[in-house]
């Protein structure tokens, strides 16, 4: 028998230009203090796959959840534990007003000026093109509000209107929306209306030249960890199982890779006291002093 269960899970095929990725690096775990954010550029380090599988080759379809992110090698560069945190793009910009539309004074919402909006941005503040995104409200003295967001239910350009209204107390300019392009934008949220058991508790909605945080919520956040390490499980085999000289005479032991080059070299030696007891056996790098000569298929043939 159906017990109607349905996955709700889709994976998500953002583009690069939703998405910012904020990097931390600490050059071990017990770095926690003094460390600094930076933002990479997510449209030159993060590339969708395409479905070309089940459309006949055609790379049109974004693979939805598959991502390939390029580690660009000036930043990671050093050893140490790299954190990549991939959220949706924020978009900060300011509240311009708060209003109602003129023939519809029910519909409670905020504008938008166009000219606080960033460049880069500019294309989603279009008619509905704002549907769906997140609204996070910040503070005068600019810490967010915990735990508190909006979510944008319609967008349209709109122009002010006044109004002449019989009660005082009621605000002179409302909005009107226009067919063509303006530099206002009218947002309305949800939720925004009275509970119908007491009509006076109007949710909050922002406040005239508040801060704001616009966000997609095309994808969940993801926080990647990235292990820099001067060794990894093909170099301690090499170490392990790789061919491996020593020379009599100079007491050289040099390891080799899997192609027979000189991975690591070493000097061996022996130190005793004056009375030629021996008191250490010494390997020592030879990192800056390699001798070539040593190469295995030279040796051996």
């Amino acid at each position: 028998m159906a017990i109607g269960s349905y996955g709700t899970v889709r994976p998500a095929d953002v583009s690069p230009e939703d998405v910012e990725i904020i990097l931390n690096y600490t050059p071990s775990r017990d770095a926690t203090d003094g460390f600094v954010l930076k933002t990479l550029n997510a449209s030159t380090i993060l590339r969708p796959y395409f479905n070309n599988v089940q459309t006949g080759g055609s790379s049109v379809e974004v693979l939805g959840g598959l991502y390939n992110l390029t580690l660009p090698a000036d930043t990671f560069n050093a050893l140490g534990f790299y954190t990549l945190y991939i959220r949706p793009a924020q978009i900060r910009t300011s509240i311009t007003d708060c209003g109602v539309l003129s023939s519809l004074p029910n519909v409670k919402g905020i504008i938008i000026d166009l000219a606080n909006v960033p460049t880069q941005y500019i294309n989603k503040f279009v008619p509905q093109g704002l549907v769906g995104f997140r609204i996070e409200y910040l503070n005068p003295d600019g810490t967010k509000i915990p735990n508190f967001f909006r979510i944008i239910t319609s967008s349209f350009f709109c122009e002010p209107v006044v109004v002449n209204q019989t009660n005082t107390t009621q605000k002179a300019i409302r909005y009107r929306y226009v067919d063509g392009i303006s530099n206002l934008l009218f947002l309305t949220v949800s939720p925004s209306s009275s509970p119908t058991n007491k009509p006076n508790a109007t949710p909050y909605i922002g406040q005239p030249s508040q801060n704001i945080i616009i966000s997609n919520t095309y994808f969940n956040p993801v926080t990647v960890e990235v292990h820099m390490a001067e060794y990894d499980i093909d170099t301690l085999a090499i170490a392990l199982y790789g061919n491996q000289t020593k020379s009599i005479d100079d007491g050289i032991y040099t390891i080799y890779d899997s192609n027979n080059n000189i991975f690591k070299q070493y000097n061996l030696f022996e130190i005793r006291d004056q009375f030629n007891s021996l008191l250490y056996e010494v390997r020592q790098d030879r990192k800056n002093n390699i001798d070539f000569s040593k190469n295995f298929n030279t040796i051996t043939t």
